[in-house]
């Protein structure tokens, strides 16, 4: 019984290694792999080549664009900026000629106060006219100066043609010559320029 056991055990061992065996032929060896990476072809780097040429030269042509875009709007703003300057002197000078009207249609009122207050008496000078009329003149004086509107300086003064406008010559001891010995008009300046030329006489 125990040499049949044996012969038995021995029997299932052969066939196991046998199975084992041809399982292992049927499974084929694993192949390496032994392919090498690819490498691009000449015609393909040529056609990037040409790609790449094709996107640098967009490139250059939108930074044209954009640089003549810079160009374009600098210009149109220092364009505005010459209009907006030009436009505020046009508007000063516009200003100032309007104010010089309006100062020389004035200046006759000033005139004519400073002839009524001349031809008071001086026994009435105290009244209440005279003293009214002379409140009224200090006033417009006053508004006249506020708005930068001085009267020239003439007696005593070297002649000016700038300033004076000279109507006679008289002789005199008091003044030396070319030097201005009476006002007949008196003259006014706006700012910088000369509204109305002080009407003088001047010593020869």
């Amino acid at each position: 019984m125990a040499e049949e056991k044996d012969r038995t055990k021995e029997a299932e061992e052969e066939k196991e290694d046998s199975l084992t065996e041809e399982t292992a032929q049927e499974e084929p060896p694993q192949e390496q792999s032994t392919e090498a990476p690819e490498e691009q072809t000449p015609k393909e780097d040529k056609a990037e080549k040409k790609e790449k040429k094709k996107k640098d030269k967009k490139q250059d042509a939108f930074k044209e664009k954009i640089e003549e875009l810079e160009d374009r709007v600098k210009r149109q703003m220092a364009e505005f900026e010459n209009f907006r300057r030009r436009t505020e002197k046009e508007k000063a000078a516009m200003f100032e000629t309007g104010a010089k009207s309006v100062i020389e249609k004035i200046l006759p009122v000033v005139d004519n106060f400073e002839r009524g207050l001349a031809s008071i008496p001086e026994g009435e000078q105290d009244g209440a006219v005279a003293q009214g009329m002379q409140m009224i003149y200090k006033q417009l004086m006053t508004e006249l100066e506020n708005l930068d509107v001085k009267p020239i300086p003439a007696v005593g003064e070297e002649f000016n043609p700038e300033f004076h406008n000279a109507v006679m010559q008289v002789e005199s001891e008091e003044f030396e010559s070319g030097v201005v010995a009476q006002e007949l008009q008196k003259g006014y300046t706006y700012r910088e320029g000369v509204v109305r030329h002080s009407m003088v006489a001047v010593v020869q």
